[in-house]
């Protein structure tokens, strides 16, 4: 991949998005492409072959997404599943039909079985039931990983799956209504700190296990698999450790400096009761992540606090 090749962000309003433009920028691409949801919608087959047609991008980053917390996949699957399989069989099948040398497929690790054995590995894909409160987004990334992959059978693309873990980090979603745990927790709790409230309601028990990956983590594997991996199947990418709800929610009080109390309410669902990736795969491809998630934590915290009257709802990362 040169610099000045041209290179199409799909999805480059997102959280992951806009973390591959900072990395692509900082490296010093001069030719990368983006269009947002207003301008494309690429649920919109013929539109989103138009783009490609026009545009002619010679590597792709497909991280564009309908993304959401518990409460909204639990609630609006249909969305979840029918968004995202439009969006990825589009993008996916221009990518062939123009000749698009690469393409990097974002997924999620939400893909493997609900009780797959832990640390989760590649292989373990497809071997039992999935999260009943994200099956349909978990079924549409799965599809995605399958597109990519017998479009290499069949055609001979060079069509790349990469699963990142939960990710955190600048342009996250921090809308409760739609937002992941670790971005809620932070605005809850600078909401309580500038309020003085007494307490934060933490959904769940507080013991499932997680693991987190700073964005900018993700966007320097996405750039070493683009240059470097040609592979069938999901490849992981996190950190390979983890901890529970209440640590993290303990760890982002301290960042944010809020004094009160943390009520777990157990009457809300917990999901998966542990998830962490095995990496070893991409490890030994030569990738290690390097974003500490002390580190990470406070570069978020101070992100939402300059950015916080741009706050995004969920939404189609266009």
């Amino acid at each position: 991949m040169r610099l000045t090749d041209r290179i199409y962000v799909a999805g480059h309003g997102g959280l992951v998005g806009s973390a591959l433009l900072r990395r692509l920028k900082a490296d010093g691409y001069s030719n990368v492409l983006t269009c947002s949801s207003r301008e494309l919608d690429l649920r919109d087959q013929g539109a989103a072959l138009a783009f490609f047609e026009t545009e002619r991008p010679q590597y792709v980053f497909l991280a564009a997404a309908k993304v959401g917390g518990i409460h909204a996949n639990s609630t609006r699957p249909a969305e979840f599943l029918y968004d995202n399989l439009m969006i990825a069989a589009n993008v996916i099948h221009a990518a062939h039909v123009t000749g698009v040398e690469k393409l990097l497929n974002l997924g999620s690790t939400c893909i493997y079985p609900r009780d797959a054995a832990q640390p989760l590995r590649e292989d373990a894909l497809l071997t039992g039931p999935l999260e009943d409160t994200n099956r349909a987004y978990a079924v549409a990334k799965i599809a995605a990983i399958e597109l990519c992959d017998q479009y290499r059978a069949q055609y001979g693309d060079d069509f790349v799956s990469a699963m990142p873990t939960n990710l955190y980090g600048p342009g996250d979603n921090f809308d409760l209504m739609g937002s992941h745990v670790l971005p809620a927790l932070i605005r809850k709790m600078v909401d309580a700190r500038e309020a003085g409230a007494p307490t934060v309601s933490v959904w769940g028990s507080g013991t499932p296990l997680r693991e987190f990956l700073h964005v900018d983590d993700l966007a320097d594997a996405c750039l070493f698999l683009m240059k470097n991996v040609s592979e069938p199947g999901p490849i992981n990418v996190g950190t390979g450790q983890d901890l529970s709800i209440r640590e993290v929610a303990e760890q982002i009080r301290a960042v944010v400096g809020y004094t009160g109390e943390l009520a777990f309410d157990a009457s809300k669902p917990d999901g998966t009761p542990r998830k962490i990736t095995d990496v070893s795969r991409i490890h030994a491809l030569g990738w290690h992540h390097r974003i500490a998630l002390d580190e990470g934590l406070r570069s978020t915290v101070e992100w939402y606090l300059a950015h916080r009257g741009q706050v995004r709802g969920e939404a189609v990362a266009g």
